[in-house]
């Protein structure tokens, strides 16, 4: 059974132009990140190793554009986005349910990884703001993914995997998890701390993250994006 598609459009690779177009998806974010989240994480985790140096670069840009909700200019990643898919071709992924209950990821095989990854992050920007600034956070959490196995791509955008902050399951709730991470746990959705309280923790815990504090440097970088991405979640449900 599918649980989530995505159909990206884009140029074949004997054209000199690039291009990249959405289609018809079926992608499901609630309850959050929901099957459709996690697939798209997972198309930016498999693709977004295989960029370059300037192209992550501007990927790190795109992220924080779609965030606040800006003006993406065109092209990105070397792609232009554009409306009709005429002349382009078309690659499919799916999270897909086996017979034996297990959920299993099936992605394209691709020449590029840059339309992939654009039409992930495209799908995204569609998302009303809450939604999409908690799916951005489980997409900056995939671009960490250094594997080569699907199964473990899986368990990694999942929450399953020990290298990974999310959570610890296909279930797990961005709120909580944020909670979590900076020092709430325990409370529920109507415990949640005032505004000033996660920007006071995250500041006192961002302080003890750097390595010029004490932090520990090959964990500071990781460290300091997860309470950035908690801090944002639970603001944002305040918000809300």
């Amino acid at each position: 059974m599918i649980l989530a598609e995505l159909n990206v459009w884009h140029s074949r690779p004997a054209v000199p132009t690039r291009r990249v177009a959405l289609g018809e998806d079926h992608l499901t974010f609630d309850p959050s990140p929901g099957t459709g989240g996690l697939l798209l994480a997972a198309v930016v985790g498999a693709h977004a190793q295989q960029l370059e140096d300037d192209e992550n670069s501007d990927l790190t840009d795109l992220l924080n554009l779609i965030e606040i909700g800006a003006r993406i200019p065109q092209p990105r990643l070397r792609h232009r986005l554009q409306e009709d898919r005429i002349g382009l071709t078309r690659s499919t992924h799916r999270l897909v349910s086996v017979p034996d209950g297990r959920i299993s990821l099936e992605l394209a095989p691709s020449d590029r990884p840059e339309p992939h990854v654009l039409a992930a992050l495209y799908r995204i920007r569609q998302q009303p703001r809450p939604m999409r600034r908690s799916l951005l956070t489980l997409l900056r959490s995939a671009r960490r993914w250094q594997g080569n196995d699907h199964d473990d791509l899986l368990r990694f955008v999942s929450g399953s995997s020990p290298t990974d902050h999310w959570g610890s399951g296909l279930g797990t709730d961005s709120v909580t998890w944020a909670l979590d991470v900076l020092g709430f746990s325990g409370r529920s959705i109507d415990e949640l701390p005032d505004s000033r309280q996660v920007r006071r923790t995250f500041r006192r815990l961002l302080r003890t993250a750097h390595p010029d504090h004490g932090g520990v440097a090959e964990d500071a970088g990781r460290r300091i994006e997860a309470l950035t991405a908690a801090r944002n979640i639970l603001l944002n449900q305040r918000s809300a």
